[in-house]
């Protein structure tokens, strides 16, 4: 079937990728790539790894999703295997990759909700919210 192009302007079948088509695919891909070499470069930086710990100390090593007895929570005080989540990821905004604002501690469990989004971003950012406040007060 033709089709017009939305590339170049010109009528090709539509399974045909002309050449300026295939330029603006390329152009994407290394992008995508740059983009994920420098997620690769960050999370093993000494900046993520401060960050990280920084986070952690902030959150008592504790799930901040565990202690609120959140979505599906089966031990409050989960301190065991927890990582520091990215509320909005690196590839969505990276200039927020060491913003305090941004990043929980959380468990396992609890970490892969937050990636599949089964716990809202706006639900993880108001917890942040709230737990950065109640460090303030201490």
């Amino acid at each position: 079937m033709l089709k017009s192009c939305s590339s170049c302007g010109h009528i090709h079948d539509s399974k045909h990728i002309c050449d300026q088509k295939q330029k603006l695919i390329n152009e994407r891909q290394k992008k995508f790539k740059e983009k994920n070499l420098e997620i690769y470069r960050f999370r093993n930086s000494k900046a993520w790894q401060d960050k990280r710990e920084e986070i952690k100390e902030r959150d008592l090593y504790i799930c901040q999703i565990c202690i609120r007895n959140l979505y599906g929570t089966t031990n409050q005080f989960t301190y065991d295997n927890t990582s520091v989540h990215h509320a909005i990821p690196l590839h969505k905004d990276f200039d927020k990759r060491l913003d305090n604002e941004n990043l929980i501690t959380t468990c396992e469990v609890h970490h892969e909700k937050m990636e599949c989004g089964e716990i809202p971003t706006l639900e993880v950012l108001r917890i942040i919210k709230e737990q950065g406040n109640a460090n303030v007060k201490r």
